[in-house]
């Protein structure tokens, strides 16, 4: 068995030498650009070069090393008939659910105003936080999603959540669909968008969405930067129909100097940082779906190209 490492790393090893040890029957490659075909029967990747598919013709599956495929569905040349496998959780839901929580407890819980009190000095209790003033609604139930929606519920929040296809989670409202998209929005204060990149979501965070939101309304963005229309944004900001964003993901990333984000004290920036790839895990999970595969036996993960996840 042959594995492709093609992840743009500059140390690789870092990944191929415990890829070695957790399959140790394997000839584990480093991609060379210049370099000539390995004849690879899996390939482990992040935004791959289209010279991946145009050299290694015999490739039975490439697994991503991340939940969002998107880069890997923009590659010209992906073979449509090819195993593609995301990664599924790998410790990133729990970073997740907790970084939402964080935003969250920003917003409702005033933390910005006391840290501005402890400056100047000023001792003040505001008002107490009522969670029935917080409904939350999560767009996207995958691993993530769902770990979100879970972890809210738990601390007595009122959460809904919004996908493509119907779900059913206990003690959480569900909606489905264009037709129940507005139902779900103005049920809706906080808005946390996990959903997958796809044609369909590309630009689904604009003006009208945003503005069917609750009065007093906060955005938390962990997605990814094409779900938002940035100039939609500050439009809501300006007119106080949004409170305040927390965004993790951007259209262009690092986010260019003099972007008008930068100033915007309503908006919350962070480097991408919501979920990091844990590589252990990574490549535990990676490494068993290699062997079980290779095994004849059935894997979790793999991905519908059509639908972009």
């Amino acid at each position: 068995m042959k594995i492709l490492f093609v992840a743009g790393d500059p140390k690789p090893e870092r990944w191929t030498v415990p890829i070695r040890q957790l399959v140790p029957d394997a000839e584990v490659y480093v991609w060379d650009p210049d370099g000539p075909a390995v004849d690879a029967d899996y390939a482990i990747v992040w935004q791959p070069p289209a010279a991946l598919f145009e050299r290694e013709k015999n490739l039975k599956a490439v697994f991503n090393l991340g939940a969002g495929i998107d880069g890997l569905l923009k590659v010209p040349n992906l073979p449509r008939d090819l195993t593609v496998v995301r990664l599924e959780d790998a410790g990133m839901s729990a970073q997740m659910a907790e970084y939402v929580l964080h935003q969250l407890l920003e917003a409702n819980r005033e933390m910005e105003t006391y840290r501005e009190q402890q400056r100047q000095g000023v001792w003040k209790i505001h008002r107490p936080m009522k969670r029935s003033e917080w409904p939350v609604g999560v767009m996207g139930l995958g691993h993530i999603g769902k770990r979100v929606v879970r972890t809210l519920a738990d601390l007595d929040y009122r959460v809904s959540g919004w996908a493509r296809g119907e779900h059913s989670l206990e003690g959480v409202s569900t909606y489905a669909g264009p037709d129940q998209l507005g139902d779900f929005l103005k049920s809706t204060r906080v808005l946390v968008n996990t959903l997958p990149l796809t044609d369909e979501t590309r630009g689904i965070i604009d003006y009208e969405l945003l503005s069917q939101l609750q009065p007093g309304a906060v955005l938390i963005n962990v997605g990814r930067g094409e779900h938002l229309v940035e100039e939609d944004l500050l439009r809501t900001l300006d007119e106080g129909r949004l409170l305040r964003a927390s965004l993790d993901v951007f259209r262009k990333e690092p986010l260019p100097e003099g972007h008008p984000f930068w100033q915007r004290k309503e908006i919350t920036i962070t480097p991408h940082i919501s979920a990091r790839t844990l590589r252990d895990a990574t490549l535990e999970q990676i490494t068993g779906k290699i062997r079980d595969h290779a095994q004849g036996r059935s894997i979790s993960g793999i991905v519908d190209t059509d639908r972009g996840y």
